[in-house]
């Protein structure tokens, strides 16, 4: 009965039962230290974030304001300015809608400062982009343990174009944010948080503010079904249903707003892809992203990425495949811009990750040199490069108390420069009087004009044209440094002064200049 009982027994009894530890596939250690918990990851990178958002105080592409922040105050407020892209049907109104909610919820409670609606917007980003930023350090761990998520971790937070391009409000953005979010839920060999319906619901909802999401997501969905057992299941119960949800809702989103039946994924693909409507804010080689796109995304990075590929081929090939393909997709358009990358640079820190685990001996000098090559440029970008198109409309907002009752003029702001080359109303937040040189494509129309490159050709005679007589002039002037010596007679003939200088770039180029004036006639 004893021996039965000693058999019986459950647990140790002399010695501890000793468990085998789990390894990798592809680094181990031995000394992962204490568990660190999701939820501090997540503070962190809330609180990482924030910092990030606030030392961001500069421009990027226009897109950051007109296609969203811009669009969003005109949805709200009814004033704005929309660009042809709204015009023409290819852009879709779901995007500014999550910024038009938390205007209309401002405008409600009676907070809708111009300070706050820049900067709400900009933290909400930073939220989401915090949100992603934790939840690749925990699919990282579930994969490979903690060390190696650590230090994937860690690359992907000191990455200066992460830094300089996630808090913006740009669709790239969120595009990038959602696709780290889908990619923990993503069936990866060896993954215990795959959710088919969560991932192909965020995938839905990435291609839903930016149609290029899907060229990111088409070899992940294509692998998932190739080896999914039962591919009829997965497309009744996951794909049909949720893609059709998603298209009905942003159908009947847009249809609100452009007040007409419109598909916008439709149009976007007809302009963009088969009528090279993009090739009109230019085109470059199709090694561009080879020879300088993806290095200068990747910054300092690309050497570990390169090491990082060569321990993780075999596990990570697809993911890696993702980053190929990305890029060799975008590099047969002719317009090319880093943003568009972006979304695979997560994908790609996780190499980055492998090889700092792999790198124990020279750890301290891999930590210090990411760091250093990373921060320096993440805070000159962020603080220095470019700042001057929001300094100057910190500037022109002032004019706000002018219009709004006083003995002056009515203030009248005419910007003589490359066409979106400042934020609009939603940095100003009242309905001041302003104008640009528009910049349309071509589409077909019986009597086009590019009104910007037409002043370019001949600025004084273009502004001599325009303002035959005192009572057509602007009262204000923004313009590059760079114009000021064509257009001086005008300036001195109509008593324009220079009333401010701000500083934009160290790099001026071509008809952006290295500071922006301001006049304004007396």
């Amino acid at each position: 009965m004893e021996t039965l009982r000693s058999r019986l027994r459950f647990g140790p009894t002399e010695e501890q039962v000793k468990l085998r530890k789990r390894k990798s596939l592809l680094t181990s250690s031995e000394h992962d230290g204490p568990l660190i918990s999701g939820a501090h990851v997540l503070v962190f990178s809330v609180f990482f974030r924030l910092i990030n958002c606030v030392l961001v105080q500069s421009s990027f592409v226009p897109d950051e304001y007109w296609q969203s922040l811009e669009v969003s105050h005109w949805m709200v407020f009814n004033y704005g300015y929309l660009t042809w892209e709204w015009k023409a049907g290819i852009r879709g109104f779901t995007y500014p809608l999550i910024f038009a909610i938390l205007y209309w919820t401002l405008h409600f409670l009676n907070l809708d400062s111009v300070f706050v609606l820049i900067w709400l917007p900009r933290v909400f980003q930073s939220l989401l982009a915090a949100f992603a930023d934790a939840k690749l350090f925990l699919l990282i761990r579930t994969l490979e343990g903690q060390d190696v998520a650590k230090w994937t971790f860690f690359c992907h937070m000191c990455s200066w174009f992460t830094w300089f391009c996630c808090t913006r409000t740009l669709t790239n953005s969120t595009e990038t944010s959602i696709s780290t979010l889908a990619l923990y839920y993503f069936p990866l060999p060896g993954s215990k948080t795959h959710c088919s319906k969560k991932y192909i619901a965020l995938v839905a909802l990435a291609v839903v503010v930016r149609p290029t999401a899907l060229i990111v997501w088409f070899p992940l969905i294509i692998c998932h079904f190739w080896q999914e057992n039962n591919k009829l299941r997965l497309v009744i119960n996951c794909c049909i249903p949720i893609g059709t949800l998603a298209v009905v809702a942003s159908t009947l989103i847009d249809c609100t707003f452009y007040g007409k039946w419109t598909l916008v994924q439709l149009n976007f693909l007809k302009l963009n892809v088969f009528h090279g409507v993009a090739g009109f804010y230019g085109s470059h080689p199709w090694h561009w992203y080879l020879t300088q796109g993806f290095i200068v995304v990747i910054g300092s990075h690309l050497l570990f990425f390169l090491h990082g590929c060569s321990l993780g081929f075999k596990r990570y090939r697809m993911l890696l495949a993702v980053v190929i393909w990305t890029i060799v997709v975008y590099s047969l358009l002719p317009h090319k811009e880093f943003r568009f990358i972006y979304p695979v640079l997560p994908f790609s820190m996780i190499f980055c990750g492998l090889s700092v685990a792999h790198l124990k001996t020279w750890r301290r000098a891999t930590v210090a040199f990411l760091v250093v090559t990373n921060v320096l440029p993440a805070l000159y970008t962020g603080l220095v490069h470019q700042r001057g198109a929001l300094d100057a409309m910190n500037h022109l907002q002032t004019l706000c108390d002018v219009s709004s009752g006083s003995a002056r003029p009515q203030p009248d702001v005419l910007f003589l420069m490359p066409c979106h080359s400042t934020p609009y109303y939603s940095h100003v937040h009242c309905p001041l009087k302003m104008r640009f040189l528009e910049c349309p494509p071509d589409l077909g129309q019986e009597h086009y004009a590019d009104e910007a490159e037409s002043f370019y050709i001949k600025p004084l005679l273009w502004l001599t044209n325009s303002f035959t007589n005192t009572s057509s002039l602007p009262t204000h002037l923004v313009l590059f440094n760079v114009l000021e010596k064509d257009i001086l007679p005008f300036l001195q003939g109509n008593n324009f002064v220079r009333t401010a200088e701000i500083f934009h770039t160290h790099f001026p180029e071509g008809r952006v200049g290295r500071s922006i004036f301001i006049y304004e006639r007396h």
